[in-house]
């Protein structure tokens, strides 16, 4: 027995190549500049939190997805599921030092115990936008057409945000006399892209929901016509006389009209009643972002409105709407579809070492090259030439860059398998930022 640690991840994890972390991490600063151009403001919180913050706050499957566990201290703790629980409690903590209406994005990793399968995964990234303090279409409007500008940002072609708003479904059942029932037909009417009708019938005929009201939300949920007015429509006259449905589809109505006119392209948003979103704290509207081309992926991240979640930690009425991108859910399926770029950079440089000799020659054009913009590193060793090309090639890099003994610099564009020759350092950048 050699006493060797096998080297493996945990099910569920998985570690993260050079080439997409750097393609994740341009799709960061990309989210970044969408939510700041919007007025919203980073803020960060622990990946731990105490469990009584988290449990039940998102309903039975976030409860049984969590990692809980007994700390050091003998504390109960648990990590956060998503972002948006963390955020209340944020807010609850320190609304005194906070301006409402509060803008807030937050870009970390989350934790879920499921079971692990295509685009889906126990530790993943979410990029998350929220409007604390504020009601009413506009606020969700705001919402909407910030998360379809993050869509458009990132060039995701076909993506579509398929949107609801919970009031209606709960209209309905209401109407059906099983109000007490909703949260449980929501959760199962979530599922039906993935179980069809029959498989959401059984759901709730083992929960004890009575057959009528499975056969009027399966109704609801299939009732959507050929363009989001006859949708519209086929709803309003499902939910009757109903006043917490109708106030639903007279907000979805606006909230669609706000966001056209903030020049949304329409076919990019479509009114679906099958949305409902699967976490029990949402009161509003609710959406989830769908890539018609990935196929076996689910949505590429959803959000909505909750006006009681904050509730749960302060006595202070804060109301939030917001949105979610499940970033490691679509970098999946980019790369799958062969849209995240192989090359590390287009831009990156690598300079030489001499075989023989200092390098720092070297290092003083790596400087003025980087001065230029361009990511540069220096091959850290003396190694024959032609290793050194390989590197370069291996790696995608752009250039390649060697300074004679005279101060002549001798370059190659390794994409275009082309040799060029300055004099000095400043010449080679010249012709750097030519080709670059």
């Amino acid at each position: 027995m050699s006493g060797k640690i096998e080297p493996r991840t945990l099910k569920g994890f998985r570690d993260t190549m050079p080439v997409e972390a750097s393609a994740r991490n341009r799709m960061f600063r990309t989210i970044e500049g969408v939510f700041e151009s919007f007025g919203y403001a980073p803020i960060d919180t622990p990946a731990l939190e105490y469990e009584e913050v988290l449990r039940g706050k998102g309903g039975d499957e976030s409860d049984k997805q969590m990692f809980a566990f007994e700390d050091q201290g003998g504390r109960r703790v648990a990590m956060r599921f998503d972002l948006t629980v963390p955020l209340a409690r944020f807010v609850a903590e320190h609304q005194a030092d906070l301006a409402f209406p509060f803008r807030r994005y937050h870009i970390g990793p989350v934790w879920r115990g499921e079971r692990p399968q295509k685009g889906r995964f126990r530790e993943f990234y979410q990029c998350d936008a929220d409007l604390i303090g504020a009601v009413g279409p506009s606020a969700d409007a705001e919402i909407l057409t910030m998360y379809a500008g993050v869509f458009g940002a990132l060039e995701v072609d076909g993506f579509v945000i398929r949107v609801n708003d919970r009031r209606v479904l709960n209209g309905l059942l209401e109407a059906a006399g099983v109000p007490d029932r909703a949260a449980t037909v929501l959760r199962a009417v979530d599922k039906l892209d993935k179980v069809g009708p029959e498989g959401v019938r059984t759901e709730l005929a083992a929960a004890g929901v009575p057959d009528g009201a499975v056969a009027k939300a399966l109704e609801f949920a299939g009732c959507a016509g050929r363009d989001d007015a006859e949708t519209l429509a086929r709803m309003e006259a499902l939910v009757g006389g109903s006043e917490k449905g109708r106030d639903g589809i007279a907000g979805l109505r606006t909230t669609l009209a706000l966001v056209r006119s903030a020049g949304v392209d329409p076919a990019r948003l479509r009114v679906d009643p099958a949305i409902t979103r699967g976490l029990d704290y949402y009161t509003g509207v609710v959406f989830e972002a769908a890539l018609p081309s990935a196929t076996g992926f689910g949505s590429m991240g959803g959000g909505g409105r909750y006006d009681d979640l904050a509730s749960l930690y302060t006595n202070t009425k804060l109301p939030g709407v917001g949105c979610s991108v499940g970033l490691s859910r679509l970098l999946e399926a980019l790369v799958e579809q062969g849209r995240v770029a192989a090359a590390a950079t287009g831009r990156g440089v690598l300079v030489t070492h001499p075989e023989q000799g200092d390098a720092s020659a070297a290092f003083a054009l790596a400087s003025a090259v980087r001065r230029a913009g361009f990511a540069v590193e220096v091959y850290p060793e003396p190694r024959k030439h032609a290793t050194q090309m390989k590197f370069a090639d291996r790696k995608g890099l752009r250039f390649a860059l060697t300074v004679d003994a005279s101060g002549a610099v001798h370059g190659k564009d390794l994409r275009a398998s082309a040799a060029f020759d300055a004099p000095d350092a400043a010449r080679a950048v010249d012709e750097l930022s030519r080709r670059g």
